[in-house]
């Protein structure tokens, strides 16, 4: 079994690489449980998959800077761009797939505590269709 740390993730949001504002991405995707348990069920529980859904988690290493990565996340503020996320920066094959999607951008901060390293985090629903892919 091949294990790997994350050193190198890429995200692109409308097709601009963000990667360098990037501490943290997780994509978490999940399909609803539906109940068919009837009385030939033999005393289990018998389920079916619903609806899918999935959720972007992000954590940003701030900038508010002109042109920066501020400015840019409260742009996306109330749309639903596009997004990439693959394990690593490296080119898209058998050993980095891409995931790829919509997510629709409902929140974003400013702050923090006082002497940390300025960061956001945003949790986006997904939207639509989330694929997977190796080319």
């Amino acid at each position: 079994m091949a294990v790997f740390m994350i050193t190198s993730e890429y995200l692109a949001l409308s097709g601009t690489d963000h990667s360098p504002h990037v501490k943290s991405a997780v994509l978490t995707v999940d399909a609803s449980q539906l109940d068919s348990t009837d009385m030939a069920s033999g005393g289990w529980t018998e389920a079916e998959p619903g609806m899918k859904s999935g959720q972007l988690v992000v954590t940003w290493q701030d900038d508010v800077t002109s042109g920066s990565i501020d400015g840019i996340l409260w742009s996306l503020f109330g749309t639903k761009p596009t997004f990439e996320l693959r394990p690593t920066s490296a080119s898209v094959g058998v050993n980095n797939p891409k995931y790829t999607g919509s997510v629709l951008c409902t929140n974003t901060s400013i702050g923090g505590p006082v002497g940390d390293l300025a960061a956001k985090s945003t949790t986006w629903p997904t939207s639509g269709t989330v694929t997977r892919a190796t080319s």
